[in-house]
């Protein structure tokens, strides 16, 4: 029994070693840190602009999910490969017209991105923004969404700083990451004049 312990601590260890290696290569939005407290665990973001791959989730999360993938997979008229970015962002869990979105590497112009063969995928340029973020981990229900996006709206009520627009819920791993290694993010806009008060 020692030793069959002994061999699934090793091949967790393991697993976790290639996890990290594997994502840690995986681009991320850009942004500078403007404020962070840790209780709740909220950060003031300056994001730089960029530019997403969207789509609409008539069918639930996973068709979002695939219409998306299929594009950077070689969907697309010059068949080519494109990386995947990290995190795949979606609106808030019970939203009307849902929507999905990837970000597209940097490296990409929206001149330069090849045309999809699905007509579902679009893409979008987003200017930089402030934003507020609260970092949570585990699996992710609508309940689990609203309560954190509750709780980050009381704690920008408390600092006197307003959420512009609608927030989003943003993955920053893949399915068969364990739950104590996942990472959530809420993030909503703010107005870039705020001024923050720790």
């Amino acid at each position: 029994m020692r030793k069959f312990a002994f061999f699934l601590s090793g091949v967790t260890a393991l697993a976790v070693t290639l996890f990290v290696s594997s994502t840690s290569a995986i681009e991320e939005p850009t942004y500078s840190l403007v404020a962070a407290w840790d209780d709740p665990d909220v950060e003031i973001r300056d994001y730089d602009p960029r530019i997403l791959a969207t789509t609409r989730m008539t069918d639930g999360q996973n068709s979002g999910f695939r219409v998306l993938a299929g594009y950077i997979f070689g969907g697309n008229e010059k068949e080519q490969e494109i990386a995947m970015t990290a995190p795949v962002q979606r609106t808030m869990p019970g939203e009307n017209n849902a929507e999905m979105a990837f970000v597209v590497p940097r490296a990409y112009s929206l001149e330069e991105l090849p045309a999809p063969d699905d007509a579902r995928v679009q893409f979008r340029e987003e200017p930089g923004y402030r934003a507020a973020v609260i970092r949570f981990s585990g699996w992710v229900n609508d309940k689990k969404a609203e309560r954190y996006w509750q709780t980050l709206v009381a704690f920008l009520k408390e600092q006197g700083i307003q959420p512009l627009g609608d927030p989003t819920l943003n993955q920053y791993n893949p399915p068969w990451t364990p739950p104590f290694m996942r990472r959530n993010e809420i993030i909503v806009a703010v107005a870039s004049g705020e001024v923050i008060a720790q």
